[in-house]
């Protein structure tokens, strides 16, 4: 019934106690979450199959500002524009640019904690294109880089074919037109 032991074998020596006594090995089963290895990916454990392993990687560095001059500019002087714009394309057009870059703004003004609100906007966007939460928290990186953060994120949206000076209206309309447009002018070629 069971495999047979060599006495002989490192294991089962290393196991026998100073009178010739077999001690009994007990491995304690492991609970939580999987033991990945470092050199894995991040993962993302919201799935109801088990992990889920990120393949998507943010365009830019959280540092790329100057790869955007302007933007970087109106960045640091005025987030709340760079802000109002990247919340309109992350909302779907629910709220305007004006109306989340005032909100912004004011908490700006009266607590200098604007971050917090920002960051709960980077979250959503790295769920929406399943980025990883990179270089740290997302509260980290807005708390620490509040301006590089809306630049990345600015230039993440427009890499993604995104106008974000047009807004969230025009910018669905236009990727509509391309779509209706290509099958017109396939059924004009035929």
């Amino acid at each position: 019934m069971y495999p047979p032991v060599d006495e002989n074998d490192e294991a089962y020596v290393a196991h026998r106690s100073h009178q010739g006594y077999i001690v009994p090995v007990v491995v304690p089963p492991t609970y939580g979450p999987p033991q990945i290895p470092s050199y894995a990916p991040p993962y993302n454990n919201n799935s109801v199959r088990g992990p889920m392993i990120r393949t998507q990687r943010w365009s830019t560095g959280l540092c790329r500002c100057l790869d955007d001059p302007g933007n970087c500019l109106v960045t640091c002087f005025c987030p709340c524009v760079t802000f109002g714009l990247i919340a309109e394309i992350i909302d779907k057009g629910e709220q305007t640019c004006t109306c989340n870059g005032t909100i912004y703004g004011t908490l700006l003004a009266l607590s200098g904690l604007a971050c917090l609100y920002s960051c709960y906007y980077r979250s959503k966007m790295r769920a929406q294109y399943d980025l990883p939460e990179a270089p740290c928290m997302d509260c980290l990186v807005h708390f620490c880089c509040e301006a590089c953060a809306l630049c990345q994120e600015y230039r993440e949206l427009k890499n993604r074919g995104f106008d974000l000076s047009i807004g969230w209206e025009a910018n669905r309309e236009r990727q509509g037109q391309g779509a209706t447009l290509t099958p017109m002018s396939q059924s004009m070629t035929r």
